[in-house]
C-alpha cells in the first residue's frame, strides 16, 4: 500500500484524527516562516500520544533553526524531512554524518526534497534521472547505506524562496521520467505539493510513488485539519491502491 504522510501538525486532535483515518505518518514542520511552526516541546507532548508504529517526521529548511537531528531525539520523532534553501548545507550533512548511529530509532526515516521548479529545462531532468538510475554506483565504494537513509525522496512544487508548502501541484507528467528513475535506482518517491482528496489519485496514477505527503489539502484553515478532509484523502489514496492492484 502506498505510504501516506499528513503533514503540517500543530496540535493532538489532527494527529489522532490522521492515525485513525489510517496515515502512516504524520509530520510536525520545525520552520518559524511557517503558519505550520511547532516548538520542539509542543511537537513531543504530542508524539508522546500518538501509537509507536506511526511514523513522526519533523520537516526542516536547511540552514534554518532548529537542528533537525537535535529535534528528532529530544521529541522522538522517527525521522526527518529536509528542504534546501542553498544556505549552510555543509553545515548540516556534517551534522548526519556525525550522528550516533544507536541513538537513533530503529525505523528512522530521512527524506530529502527536490523542488521540481528548479528542474526547468530538459538537460537538468535528464541530469537527476542518470544520477538516480545509477544511484549505486554514485555511492562510495563499499558504503550501503541502512534503510531509511538516502533512498527516500519527495518531489515537491516548491523552490529555493518557498520550499514548500505552496498549496500548488507540479506538473506530473514532466516528472514521470524522474518517477521512473528513481524506481530503476531502488529509490522511494513520494509526491507533495497541492495533493487534495480529489487529485491524489491521479498523481498516484501518473507517477506510481511509493507514498504521498498532504497538508494544506485537508485543512480547514491554516494549522486547523478538516477531519472529513483527511480521512476523504486516505480513503482516495486506499482506492488508487486497490485500482492498481
Amino acid at each position: 500500500m502506498t505510504w501516506v504522510k499528513i503533514c503540517g501538525m500543530t496540535n493532538l486532535e489532527d494527529a489522532l484524527t490522521a492515525v485513525e483515518a489510517g496515515a502512516d505518518a504524520v509530520g510536525f514542520v520545525f520552520y518559524e516562516k511557517s503558519p505550520r511552526n511547532i516548538s520542539v516541546e509542543a511537537a513531543r507532548e504530542i508524539v508522546e500520544k500518538l501509537p509507536e508504529d506511526v511514523e513522526k517526521i519533523g520537516v526542516f529548511v536547511n540552514g534554518s533553526e532548529p537542528n533537525p537531528l537535535d529535534v528528532l531525539l529530544h521529541a522522538g520523532l522517527t525521522g526527518t524531512q529536509t528542504y534546501f534553501s542553498g544556505k549552510n548545507g555543509e553545515q548540516r550533512s556534517k551534522g548526519l554524518k556525525g550522528i550516533n548511529v544507536s541513538l537513533l530509532p530503529k525505523r528512522a526515516r530521512f527524506l530529502m526534497v527536490l523542488p521540481m521548479q528548479l528542474f526547468s529545462d530538459e538537460e537538468q531532468i535528464q541530469e537527476i534521472q542518470f544520477n538516480f538510475a545509477n544511484r549505486e554506483q554514485n555511492l562510495p565504494q563499499g558504503f550501503s547505506p541502512p534503510e531509511g537513509l538516502m533512498d527516500t525522496f519527495v518531489l515537491d512544487s516548491g523552490d529555493l524562496r518557498m520550499p514548500g508548502g505552496t498549496g500548488k501541484t507540479f506538473d506530473w507528467k514532466k516528472a514521470v521520467p524522474i518517477a521512473k528513475a528513481m524506481r530503476q535506482g531502488g529509490v522511494k518517491l513520494v509526491v507533495a505539493g497541492g495533493l487534495t482528496p480529489e487529485n491524489v489519485g491521479e498523481a498516484m496514477f501518473v507517477l506510481e510513488p511509493w507514498g504521498v505527503d498532504v497538508s494544506s489539502g485537508v485543512e480547514a484553515r491554516l494549522g486547523k485539519k478538516d477531519p472529513e478532509n483527511v480521512r476523504a484523502f486516505v480513503k482516495a489514496v486506499r482506492e488508487a491502491d486497490r485500482k492498481a492492484s
